[in-house]
This record gives structure tokens, sequence and C-alpha cells, in this order.
């Protein structure tokens, strides 16, 4: 306990010098605990955009395309599905619900989703969170839309007023549907998933927008469109759709059956399994960043290193002084080990405190505007194997001016200066 009071009141006579080492410790552990913080919300994030769905089914491609383009609304899908596919696969006897997902549409940056009532209410995300509405209700007609709430707040869009939706995903677009507004019915409840950054219309609805369109193209210039007969409508395609399985022992001889169908190539992903596929890129990623940290890490106990092995020249007679009184060898080496371990421990508590006051500052930016939840309860435990590395390397820095306080006489010390 004495050591522990020595060392305390020594660092305070070097409060300038202190501050600043517990400032690079406390700079590099905020560091290494943000990345581990933003690893495990974009897991949590990814993991929890989609729950209880049990296959995803699109055209002949690749599994991790197929997720993305899907449910993260990333890139775009190989190819489109039939309706009559569809319907065979909706309707088939281990099926318990599907949910169609036909896109190829944008509104000023944000994808367009054409679907039906399923979505609303067999999307599950969260474990078991269902979607909601925070205003209006969801589109029943051909030129209603929904949108998703962060669509909603960015663009300050309300009930009742009519947009323009573009052809394509560009931001800007040169083929608009200006001929066929639609009203806006509805607003999502938030959920921190990419269901907020997009719209939302009915499957009809889409396809009433490309009426008289050949081949997905719109009518030459001077040519003008038919006059729209809705009872001409008819789902032709979509570009993919999610399923439930009434029984999980039957999804994968389903998904066998998917992939091996005949009459169209068709590829059946299981959400959860093609997600280790995507962990396992960017762990690359993660990899980089942990090395950052760690090297920033070093550079801060380095920096400890430094200030107490430079101080050792102003602490010579200090030291030499309690040498006189009594204090053995043994006990000045614990001594300025204690004062490493106290600045380390101060650095990474600092750290690991100024990481979490961050988060619960950004945390409502951070999930609306990337879609990754935030927790903050409890460490985990590569945060808390950061820590305990921390304190044991600043501990076995600290031996090297331990060392050096060793090696210096008690003659020399009382001869260092006045």
């Amino acid at each position: 306990m004495m050591l522990i009071l020595l060392a305390w009141k020594s660092l305070r006579s070097r409060a300038l010098t202190t501050t600043l080492t517990i400032f690079s410790i406390a700079l590099s552990v905020t560091l290494l605990t943000g990345v581990d913080r933003l690893r495990y919300a974009a897991q949590e994030g990814f993991a929890g955009t989609l729950s209880h769905t049990d296959l995803i089914v699109g055209a002949r491609g690749g599994d991790l395309p197929l997720l993305l383009s899907t449910v993260f609304h990333l890139g775009n899908a190989s190819n489109e599905i039939s309706s009559d596919t569809y319907q065979y696969f909706a309707h088939h006897p281990a099926v318990a619900w599907t949910i169609p997902i036909s896109m190829g549409d944008s509104h000023r940056g944000y994808r367009v989703v054409a679907t039906d009532e399923n979505f609303y209410r067999y999307y599950q995300y969260r474990s078991n969170h269902h979607l909601g509405f925070a205003q209006g209700r969801e589109p029943s007609s051909l030129f209603e839309i929904a949108l998703g709430a962060q669509v909603a707040s960015s663009l300050n869009y309300h009930l009742g007023q009519q947009i323009t939706l573009a052809h394509g995903i560009e931001e800007h677009s040169i083929l608009n549907h200006t001929n066929v507004p639609f009203t806006v019915v509805g607003i999502l409840a938030p959920t921190a998933t990419p269901v907020d950054r997009a719209l939302y219309m009915t499957l009809l609805g889409d396809e009433a927008m490309h009426y008289g369109w050949e081949d997905g193209t719109p009518p030459a210039i001077g040519e003008s469109l038919p006059k729209l007969d809705p009872r001409k409508l008819k789902v032709t395609a979509i570009t993919s759709f999610l399923l439930g399985t009434k029984s999980r022992i039957s999804t994968l001889s389903l998904q066998r059956e998917i992939n091996s169908y005949k009459p169209e190539p068709l590829t059946a992903i299981i959400p959860a399994f093609t997600l280790q596929e995507l962990w396992s890129i960017l762990d690359y990623a993660d990899q980089g960043l942990s090395i950052v940290s760690i090297a920033v890490l070093v550079t801060g106990l380095l920096s400890m290193l430094i200030a107490l092995y430079t101080s050792l020249n102003e602490r010579r007679k200090e030291i030499a002084v309690l040498r006189v009184v009594g204090l053995r060898m043994r006990q000045i080496i614990l001594l300025i080990l204690t004062e490493a371990m106290l600045i380390a421990i101060a650095g990474t508590v600092f750290g690991i405190a100024a990481t979490y006051i961050l988060l619960f500052l950004m945390r409502n930016i951070i999930e609306s505007r990337l879609g990754l939840p935030i927790s903050l309860v409890g460490l985990s435990v590569r945060v808390e194997i950061y820590a305990l590395a921390t304190v044991l390397g600043a501990v076995i820095l600290g031996g090297v001016p331990a060392w050096r306080a060793y090696r210096n006489s008690l003659a020399d010390g009382l001869n260092s200066g006045s």
C-alpha cells in the first residue's frame, strides 16, 4: 500500500508528463476498443438484418452476391426468376411462406423494392422483430408506395406526397418514370437495417410502371406509351424470393431440390451459412485494423517507457534519498513498476470509458446511417485481453527504467546535483 501511495505521489509530481503518457495509452486503447465494438456491431447488424428465413432463392449465380443484393441491396442479381418457377415453390408442400422480391429501380440513390403483403407479414429481423409502420399503411394499389424510415427522414417526405421513380440504381438516372408518379401511403418504423434505406411498392405497381416497355427499355423518342390497362398487368418475373419452411429438417433437402431444378437454373442459399463466407472476407480488413490498433498501442507503451526512463535523471537524488531512509533496492524497483502499472491502468480505464462515451453519443447516427446496432453492455473477451495485455506490457517495459535505477549506485545518486 505504501508503494502505491509513493508511486501516486511521484506521478503527481510529474503531472504533465504523466497526463500526456496516460493520454497516449488511452488513445491507443480507445482505438482498439472502438474497432472491436464496431466489428461486433457489424456482425450483429448483418446477422440481425434477416431472421427466421430458411432460404434465399435467386437465379443461378454466386451465393454472396445473391445475399448482398436481396437482403442488403448491394449490387445486382445475375438474372431473373420466372413467375411460374416462383409459384411452383411458393406452393411447394415443404414451404410455409414466401416473400417475392423484384428490384431494378431507384429514387434519389435509394433502392425501390417491389414485393407483396407477405413482406410485411413474415419478414423478421433482430431475432423476432416484425416490421411495423410509424405512419400510414402498406401499399395496396398500383401507384402507392411505402418508405423506409431513413428515406423518409433524409428526404423529408410525408404521407400523401407524390414522387417519381427512376429506372436503374444510379443516383442521377436519365430514365425517369415521370408518367406514373407514386403516392406515399406509409412510412415504416425504424429497424436499423437496410429495410430503412429502401422504398416499397406492389409487384403489379412495378409492372404498371414499366407498362409498354419492350425488353426493359422505354419507347423510342417520338413514340408514345400505350394506355395502361390494369387487366393486362401480370407479374412475369421477379428478382429473388425468401422462404420459410414448415420444418427446419426439410431445409437442406429443399435446397438441393431448388439447386437441381430442371426447368430453370436456380441458386438457393442458407443466409447464416453465406454470412460466414462474408465474415471470412471481412476478416482480412478486421485483422488489418487490429494490427494498426496494436501498433498504436505499442507506440503508447513506448512513450510511457521513454517518459519513465528519461525521468530517472531527474529522480536520481529522490531514489538515493529513498534508499537512505530505508527502502531496499527491490522496493524501489517495485515502485517504478507500480508507476508503470498505474499509468497503464489509468490509460486503459480512460480509453475504454472514452470509447463507450463516444459510441453512446454517436449511437443514433451509427445505427441510422450505417445500420449497425451498437451494444453498450459489457466487455468482449477481446477487449478484456487488450486491457490485460496493456497492463502486463506496461509492467514488462517498466522493468527497463527499474533496471536502470538498480544500476545507479547510492554514491552516484547522492552526488547527482543539489
